[in-house]
């Protein structure tokens, strides 16, 4: 097809050629001094036609050879550029492999090509991956002075270039994941400080950022970037829910005093204090300081919706309230009636029901819920030995030693 329409296009210029030219009379005369040329018009034009294809070619041919030398050093450059690829991809071919030997070797090959290559000096992107590549094998291979040299060299260079911005924010990044490899969390969190903000809220900086603040003992902070990574959705709802609930109750287990619980419990995020654990976590807290008020205000809303939750959340909150029935007050009672009433064979409930109806005096009623809660083998271990122990304490105020001797010998059976 392309042929034919060649032809075609030919046909066409002799058709032309032909209509224009073969009636042109025309004459092109040339003098010099007493001598005279006369030519065809048609004749003359296609000399200077073929003049001035022979004059282009000739100047091609002229800047050809000219410009020989300048290809032959970009031809030189473009192989060590190429070679000097080819080593940076075989390094990242290692370490990528688990060889970092051969990686850390690849990649200062390939900074040894470039830094002899003046041309190709300036590819500071290229620089910064090699290092960045050399630091990483150094790490794996426990070398941390050459480490934390060629990571020195990889961030000098990338200040100074924005080409090599996204290679910087890479080796800091890299950086602080190497600093929680050595345990050294209070570097890690400086590195992580120093990111920008756009980069510092990205989802694997979360993640380090995380890991730095449970390593440096801040669960606090831990609690703050764990909800920040959910938002970004860096967890499953489950694992969401099983991360945050571990570093509440750290957070939790560090306070010394009354005022720093309550403190802690109102910085809390509003979906932590509905978690029935976190709240079961905080009022044992409270209770173990002697905040009883405290610890039943906060378990309140949960034990009011008691029969609505799960078993465990059941178990928890009314384990907590057991602890804090010290000074429970008489308007607690028909909730108590209430949560009985509405779960008769729950060890748990009976359990809380019993301790608070012991602390009012009313030893019958309680009695016979604490029993109930020590002879149910569904509930934990720990739960029917307070069950136990509370019983003694009623033998022991209503004077009866054997009894109270026997409860507390089935309280230590309890193991």
């Amino acid at each position: 097809m392309r042929l034919a329409i060649w032809f075609v296009l030919l046909f066409a210029v002799a058709v032309v050629a032909a209509a224009t030219f073969g009636t042109n009379d025309g004459l092109a005369s040339f003098y010099w001094g007493s001598w005279r040329l006369d030519l065809s018009l048609n004749f003359f034009i296609l000399i200077l036609v073929g003049t001035c294809f022979l004059l282009v070619a000739v100047i091609q041919a002229i800047n050809t050879l000219i410009a020989l030398p300048q290809r032959a050093r970009e031809w030189r450059t473009a192989r060590r550029d190429r070679t000097g690829q080819a080593a940076l991809r075989d390094a990242l071919a290692q370490y990528f492999g688990g060889r970092y030997t051969r990686a850390q070797k690849s990649a200062q090959r390939a900074l040894a090509i470039q830094a002899e290559t003046p041309e190709l000096a300036q590819d500071n992107e290229f620089t910064v991956l090699g290092h960045l590549l050399a630091a990483g094998s150094a790490h794996r291979v426990q070398n941390r002075p050459l480490r934390d040299e060629e990571l020195r060299r990889a961030l000098d260079l990338a200040h100074r270039s924005p080409a090599a911005r996204s290679a910087e924010e890479g080796a800091r990044l890299l950086a602080a994941e190497w600093a929680l490899d050595d345990r050294d969390a209070p570097r890690a969190i400086e590195l992580l400080n120093a990111l920008p903000l756009g980069v510092a809220r990205r989802t694997h900086a979360l993640r380090l950022k995380l890991q730095a603040a449970r390593l440096g003992r801040q669960p606090q902070e831990a609690l703050k970037t764990a909800r920040l990574l959910i938002k970004h959705q860096g967890f499953s709802t489950v694992a969401a829910a099983g991360l945050v609930r571990s570093l509440a109750f750290e957070s939790l287990d560090t306070v010394h005093d009354v005022d720093q619980l309550r403190r802690l419990w109102l910085s809390l995020d509003p979906a932590d204090r509905r978690d029935p654990f976190i709240a079961a976590r905080a009022a044992t807290q409270a209770s173990a300081l002697g905040a009883h008020d405290d610890a039943r205000a906060w378990l309140r809303p949960h034990w009011e919706r008691v029969a609505e939750i799960g078993a465990e959340d059941r178990a928890a909150v009314a384990e907590a309230l057991a602890g804090a029935a010290a000074g429970i007050g008489a308007e607690w009672l028909p909730r108590l009636e209430a949560a009985v009433q509405a779960l008769p064979r729950d060890g748990a409930i009976a359990l809380a029901a019993g301790r608070a109806l012991a602390a009012r005096g009313l030893w019958g009623k309680a009695r016979s819920l604490l029993e109930q809660a020590a002879g149910d083998v569904a509930l934990a271990t720990a739960a029917r030995r307070k069950a136990w122990i509370a019983l003694a304490e009623l033998a022991a105020q209503e004077g009866d030693a054997s009894r109270a001797a026997r409860c507390y010998e089935s309280a230590a059976r309890q193991a």
